[in-house]
């Protein structure tokens, strides 16, 4: 490996990890994916309920973004990992009357059919995956390093250099909430928790169900006997702050899942949690990041509330992210890989609510000129 220069190297073997790793081996086989777990999907990505649903709600950019995303993320995992997707549909529970009230007035909003199902409206776009066979498969030809802590990286003579032992000629962090390696200061992730159980249950559900959390359709395992997994999002946490789970947290999922249909003979098999990465707006991070020291050595009235065309802007050479995907990670990954893809390989354009530039105007609009 010392004396290997990699294409790219891929920070991350979570579901972005996988997909954009997946995607560059289109063009190459020279791509190593690193990450410090064991194996892929060891945080998030393996803590998710992995449910692809539509986003409720009046028109707006986030719901474009989602809708986009949700409809080649479907096409996207139909054509490479077939095994690992169930297109059951998600029967959406209102929580109250006055969630009612606000579906019914997204109605007329709608981006995918929908019908009335169990007190609820089903949609028949929506899908369950299988979110750990889901990276394994796709990165089953890629070269692998897991267990590896990187401590420092470092661009000399046009290659990254980690740990002053792997080289790359392109380097990708899909890092989720460790942003250890990105002293960048607009580069600003929260953690949100994620939890979901493995159940094993006589109850066959026959489609997923949300309402305050989610309940996947079942899988048989025996003539009387279905695995049910129920997720859910609790809340954000401090960079300070560890995950912890306890019984309440357990008991508290199963008894809003017994809210959404009645479960049956009950026995928790398995127990997950993740710390999902968000960005400060909800929009994901995806593309170059911008060197805020030599910007702002070069155009130092942007404090000033300036306007610099972004191609202006000096930016960290052969970096690129995809983070902040949030609690629909499933949903976005395959779609934000495919922007980072098109950006690198035919420098097609990403869009710009996604790019890091926009943390990086909203941030300098609050540097102070002192700190210059």
């Amino acid at each position: 490996m010392k004396n290997t220069i990699y294409d790219y190297v891929v920070v991350g073997a979570g579901i972005c990890g996988s997909t954009i790793a997946q995607q560059l081996q289109q063009t190459t086989n020279s791509i190593l994916l690193i990450d410090n777990q064991k194996d892929v999907a060891q945080g998030a990505s393996g803590a998710a309920g992995a449910f692809l649903s539509p986003l409720l709600g009046k028109p707006n950019k986030f719901k474009d973004l989602v809708t986009q995303s949700l409809k080649y993320s479907t096409d996207y995992y139909k054509k490479y990992t077939p095994k690992y997707i169930n297109q059951c549909g998600t029967v959406r529970i209102p929580k109250d009357k006055i969630d009612e009230e606000k579906f019914n007035s997204y109605k007329k909003h709608m981006d995918f059919k929908y019908s009335k199902k169990d007190n609820g409206y089903l949609f028949e776009v929506a899908s369950v995956v299988d979110g750990y066979n889901i990276c394994k498969s796709l990165v089953e030809d890629i070269e692998k390093l897991f267990d590896y802590h990187i401590h420092s990286i470092e661009y000399k003579d046009n290659l990254w250099i980690i740990n002053n032992t792997i080289k790359t000629k392109k380097l990708i962090l899909t890092t989720g909430i460790d942003t250890n390696l990105i002293d960048e200061q607009y580069f600003n992730i929260r953690a949100v928790w994620g939890q979901r159980i493995d159940i094993n249950t006589t109850t066959n559900t026959i489609v997923n169900y949300h309402k305050e959390c989610s309940v996947s359709k079942a899988i048989k395992i025996d003539d009387n006997l279905y695995k049910v997994s129920i997720g859910a999002t609790h809340h954000r946490l401090e960079k300070n702050q560890k995950l912890i789970i306890n019984d309440e947290d357990t008991k508290n999922l199963l008894s809003k899942a017994n809210n959404i249909i009645k479960l049956e003979n009950i026995n928790v098999t398995k127990s997950y949690i993740g710390a999902r990465a968000c960005s400060v707006d909800y929009f994901p991070i995806v593309g170059k990041l911008i060197n805020s020291k030599e910007t702002l050595k070069e155009f130092p009235y942007l404090v000033n509330g300036t306007n610099v065309q972004d191609s202006r802007y000096t930016y960290i050479n052969n970096l690129y992210v995809i983070n902040g995907v949030g609690g629909r990670g499933y949903v976005l990954a395959p779609f934000l890989a495919k922007q980072l893809f098109d950006y690198i390989t035919n420098d097609i354009q990403i869009y710009d609510i996604i790019t890091p530039n926009r943390l990086f105007k909203r941030w300098v609009k609050k540097y102070k000129q002192k700190d210059i």
